[in-house]
């Protein structure tokens, strides 16, 4: 390897380190060399062999090298462009990671229709495949078949593909019906900074589920004796801590009232996933459910999930900061109705056809006509709420928008420690961002885009935040190390392509 290369692999290295908040002595640590060893690597002082690269790339869940891989690790983007034509919503992610692990659930044949073939599905995928359950994908199609094993083998678990997704902690609900004893890996995903799972604990405790974490793994011991004698009131109206409850109570022949719960779009996909699976819920939509679970499923079941709401205000975004009209379809319009009402506050003018249902008949679309125009900053700070209020995922996109408006706006993300702190990002293609604490952001608009060499935050939504900026960007840009976007994208370049962007895929060897 020749100097230049290896300095860049250095730089690669070192920034994909401070992402995963390591020191040079942790990561030496975990490769089992020295931290001077480390330090020679990332100053290109270092030859490295390929099977180094690909420890280090496992370790900082960065892919390094690939060989035969059809995963694209960077994208060149040739900006300043405006897009047109029509495309489609996908549907959800995060319902297509409840509805795998929901799965567990059933004892017959799942069949999920239309679902996103994305990173994030892969990783679970891999760690069902390991336990015994079969998968496989429908010819042809986005539909998975999904065979469970009379015995779940936990043994085999791989843990590399465990650590790599926060899906993980979703298995606990479904897992205490068939063990009494153990053991889950850490959860990873997205460096979003410290998100506690006490809400889970706390509240599966009450079917008798007690957990110890030790180094790397969540330990947990199930009591049948322990069943809900009162409502469970959730200490915070979080998705997964909802979704982990109501697999737990699925299973459970008496009925569980879950206060506090989130009615947020994948919530509702899978407590219709659980209805056809035999399980009785009252009150979807609400924060009061009532589940009235059986002892044992097994059923032969077909589920489609309905449309992503946060990949549709990323083509939105998109939209926005290209000045572009372009028609977005299968919109699932009651998750976005409050994102629109803060939109048009700003200046934004679109059109709406009438809604028609989803493929799994309950979630409303539309279909949403961009019209190009001058937007002005919000009179007061843009922030998130627990549905019906503005999504949390949602929140990244409206500092590009922000960016593309008159005035000044402040961004507040109080649910997360680090995410606010990636939209800085924007300020190497142009934008004039200040952040005012780990929670907020002052963004000046309108911005004046340039392109840039960046390497893509850690974290889903602001990694798609700067790929949608260097789409306005003149000039080619080249956004760096995107598997992060893979994890809850399905083709976006591609797609985008579609509409006239000019998005290149390629890897450094």
């Amino acid at each position: 390897m020749n100097e230049d290369y290896l300095g860049r692999i250095g730089t690669l290295i070192r920034d994909a380190r401070r992402h995963q908040n390591l020191t040079q002595t942790e990561l030496a640590d975990l490769l089992r060399t020295s931290q001077s060893a480390i330090a020679r690597i990332e100053q290109g002082k270092q030859n490295l062999s390929l099977e180094m690269l690909a420890r280090i790339g496992e370790k900082l869940d960065s892919e390094f090298v690939a060989v035969g891989s059809t995963v694209p690790q960077n994208l060149r983007i040739d900006g300043g462009v405006q897009l047109a034509g029509e495309i489609d919503v996908r549907t959800s992610k995060n319902a297509a990671v409840a509805l795998l692990c929901g799965s567990l659930l059933n004892k017959g044949r799942t069949t999920l229709r239309n679902l996103a073939r994305i990173e994030e599905v892969n990783r679970i995928l891999e760690v069902l495949a390991s336990i015994g359950v079969r998968t496989r994908w429908l010819p042809d199609s986005n539909d998975l078949e999904i065979a469970p094993p009379e015995r779940l083998n936990l043994e085999a678990m791989d843990e590399a593909a465990a650590r790599r997704t926060r899906t993980i902690i979703m298995f606990l609900g479904p897992l205490l019906h068939e063990f009494t004893e153990f053991s889950l890996p850490y959860a990873g995903g997205c460096d979003l900074g410290v998100r506690t799972v006490e809400p889970h604990m706390s509240a599966l405790h009450q079917f008798g589920l007690d957990v110890t974490a030790t180094h790397g793994a969540y330990h947990a011991h199930v009591d049948r004796a322990v069943t809900p004698q009162r409502a469970i009131v959730l200490t915070e109206r979080g998705d997964t801590v909802t979704e982990n409850v109501l697999f737990a109570a699925a299973r459970w022949e008496g009925t569980t009232v879950i206060r506090n719960a989130s009615p947020n779009y994948m919530v509702q996909d899978l407590c219709f996933f659980l209805q056809q699976l035999g399980v009785t819920i009252e009150g979807i939509g609400s924060t009061t459910l009532t589940v009235r679970g059986v002892k044992e499923i097994d059923v032969d079941v077909e589920y489609s999930p309905s449309e992503d709401p946060i990949e549709a205000m990323s083509l939105l975004a998109a939209a926005v900061v290209t000045e572009s009209e372009i028609t977005i379809r299968r919109v699932p319009i009651e998750f976005m109705e409050i994102e629109l009402a803060l939109l048009e506050g700003m200046g934004m003018k679109y059109e709406l056809t009438p809604e028609y249902p989803s493929a799994n008949g309950h979630t409303r679309l539309v279909d949403l006509r961009t019209i190009p125009g001058p937007l002005t900053a919000p009179l007061d700070k843009v922030h998130p709420m627990p549905f019906p209020g503005l999504n949390i995922d949602n929140l990244p996109f409206f500092a590009i928008i922000a960016a593309c408006a008159q005035g000044s706006t402040m961004i507040h993300d109080w649910v997360y420690e680090n995410r606010a702190i990636y939209l800085t990002e924007l300020t190497k293609v142009g934008a004039k961002v200040q952040l005012m604490d780990p929670h907020r952001v002052m963004i000046e608009g309108p911005t004046r885009w340039r392109a840039a060499e960046v390497i893509c935050p850690p974290a889903l939504r602001p990694g798609v935040v700067i790929l949608l900026a260097m789409l306005a960007a003149p000039g080619t840009s080249v956004l760096r190390n995107v598997y992060v976007i893979n994890r809850g994208y399905e083709d976006l370049a591609l797609r985008l392509n579609a509409l006239g962007a000019g998005i290149q895929t390629f890897r450094d060897i």
